[in-house]
């Protein structure tokens, strides 16, 4: 099993920026793992936003967050970030950090058997 905890969410005014984290543990982490960011509102499906692979660094993200927000991760911390820049009011939801072993479709929230709790992220205008 691997627990994943989320800390760094909160309230910025849009074009702030916030830095989400995401720690793993347990389950010890090779280079098949991959960690993910997706996130939600009321409603609506969870929405996928940046992955990242822990093997060769590969980095794949939503288009409607390309050239804003960055994926990276420590591997000596077994922590994966989410800088997010230019925020935008449409970027409010709760930021959920999604991790697994050898996931064939990195954007699809069924690829993933562990979930962090969340956390919020609120844009004001």
């Amino acid at each position: 099993q691997v627990q994943l905890v989320e800390s760094g969410g909160g309230l910025v005014q849009a074009g702030g920026s916030l830095r989400l984290s995401c720690a793993a543990s347990g389950r010890t982490i090779n280079n098949d793992f991959i960690m993910s960011w997706f996130r939600q509102t009321p409603g609506k499906e969870r929405e996928f936003v940046a992955a990242i692979s822990w093997s060769d660094d590969g980095r794949y993200y939503a288009d409607s967050v390309k050239g804003r927000f960055t994926i990276s991760r420590d591997k000596a911390k077994n922590t994966v970030y989410l800088q997010m820049n230019s925020l935008k009011p449409e970027d409010t939801a709760v930021y959920h950090c999604a991790a697994d072993f050898r996931v064939a479709h990195w954007s699809m929230s069924y690829g993933y058997k562990y979930w962090g709790q969340g956390t919020q992220v609120t844009v004001s205008s």
